[in-house]
């Protein structure tokens, strides 16, 4: 039973950061993408970040790429997504998902099985 467990979201003014883990267990991810997706209110599941966790390829959004940097930690089985220079329109809930997935799919998400709970990530002005 994969399980996916996030943590490290908070409150944070315009232009500071955050770190989120994602805790992942119940299986070995080599083969799989690991995800992270986002989500505002009333809205579907956007996507952020991806990485390959055998060899660390990353896939960003264009909305966080500069700003965004997703990574995995083997040894931890955890992923992590530091957040810089965020922005009031990054406040959302944020999800990490895990599947094996190819090629343009992985900013899909339907294409991923596994999903944590969300961390609530708010950027006041």
């Amino acid at each position: 039973q994969v399980q996916l467990v996030e943590s490290g979201g908070g409150t944070v003014q315009a232009g500071g950061s955050l770190r989120l883990s994602c805790a992942a267990s119940g299986r070995t991810f080599s083969g799989y993408y690991m995800a992270w997706f986002r989500q505002f209110p009333g809205k579907d599941r956007d996507f952020v970040a991806a990485i390959r966790w055998s060899s660390g390829s990353a896939y960003y959004a264009d909305s966080v790429k500069g700003r965004f940097t997703i990574s995995r930690d083997n040894a931890k089985n955890t992923v992590y997504l530091q957040m810089n220079s965020l922005k009031p329109e990054d406040t959302a809930v944020y999800y990490c998902a895990a599947d094996r997935v190819f090629g343009a799919s992985i900013r899909d998400r339907s294409e991923y099985d596994y999903w944590g709970q969300g961390t609530q990530v708010t950027v006041s002005s």
